[in-house]
């Protein structure tokens, strides 16, 4: 999940709905309330622990910023020398993940279908979305980590892709998480914390109440994120009044969107259709795994 949540287009949320892990998840987080905090006052830590399934939220949060850390600096290796092959292995998992998230609908009616198309559409619409400027402004980098948590936990709407759209994607996942950037990574935690807190009560309730609707949803999510995936794309990136290149504090140009581009068949296209191959039995092989351990 932490590996996931770093690359721009595909969510953390995807891999916890594919393995079986995302609707435990969801019931832990939301039950860090009232009756928890007045266990963990008077010490009754073991009562704290097991209400808020606290081992399971330990060992997964500790394995997901281990995925953080390590995979923030060689993505950004990758996105810098073999672009083309990343996105490509990226859009495998996602191809493979849209099959296995969709397959758990066990009843199909209107409203299903209804739902599938609203999460398409609002996924393809935000991916057209032109991103905003950095702002290192304390009360925005707290409004980046309570939307870009809210995205994270929900398969299919990529937190990274968010914070891309927000402006701050270079700011946080990048610059500030591999130099440990304190001033930038505590405002967003503290938002993250925040909204992980109220956002999954609100999607607890639905997922319980309308879950083949939920899942639906969050599958056209899925579906939709296949747009930021796409391999083959050039990069657009905004431009001043006199027409040159728009640029942030560090000096770095400012990305606007992107332009997509059907492949040439050749051996780097062949590669990348290989990398894809490799995504899509990546997530095959962790939906077995996952599978025999239920």
């Amino acid at each position: 999940m932490g590996a996931a949540n770093v690359i721009p287009g595909v969510s953390g949320g995807t891999i916890a709905l594919i393995t079986g892990i995302f609707e435990r998840l969801i019931n832990a987080i939301k039950s860090f309330d009232f009756e928890a905090l007045r266990l963990l006052l008077q010490f009754k830590f073991k009562e704290f622990s097991s209400k808020v399934d606290l081992y399971f939220l330990l060992i997964l949060f500790s394995g997901a910023a281990v995925g953080v850390l390590s995979f923030a600096r060689i993505f950004d290796y990758f996105f810098t020398h073999y672009p083309i092959y990343i996105w490509a292995l990226f859009m495998g998992l996602i191809l493979a993940s849209v099959f296995f998230v969709i397959k758990t609908i066990n009843h199909w009616n209107v409203s299903v279908v209804i739902s599938l198309s609203i999460g398409l559409i609002i996924s393809v619409s935000i991916s057209l979305m032109t991103p905003m400027s950095e702002n290192d402004a304390i009360l925005y980098l707290f409004l980046c980590g309570v939307v870009a948590i809210c995205s994270m936990i929900l398969p299919g709407l990529s937190g990274s892709f968010v914070l891309v759209l927000m402006g701050n994607y270079q700011l946080i996942v990048i610059d500030a998480v591999n130099h440990l950037n304190i001033k930038i990574l505590i405002p967003v935690a503290a938002g993250a914390g925040f909204g992980l807190l109220v956002f999954s009560h609100i999607l607890a309730y639905i997922y319980r109440k309308f879950r083949n609707q939920t899942i639906a949803v969050l599958s056209g999510f899925i579906m939709g994120s296949l747009m930021i995936l796409w391999p083959w794309k050039n990069e657009i990136y905004k431009l001043t009044s006199l027409g040159g290149f728009l640029l942030k504090k560090n000096g770095e140009k400012i990305l606007a969107g992107y332009s997509w581009y059907i492949p040439h068949i050749n051996n780097e296209s062949l590669i990348a259709f290989g990398f894809i191959l490799a995504g899509i039995l990546i997530i095959y092989f962790i939906e077995k795994i996952s599978a025999k351990s239920h």
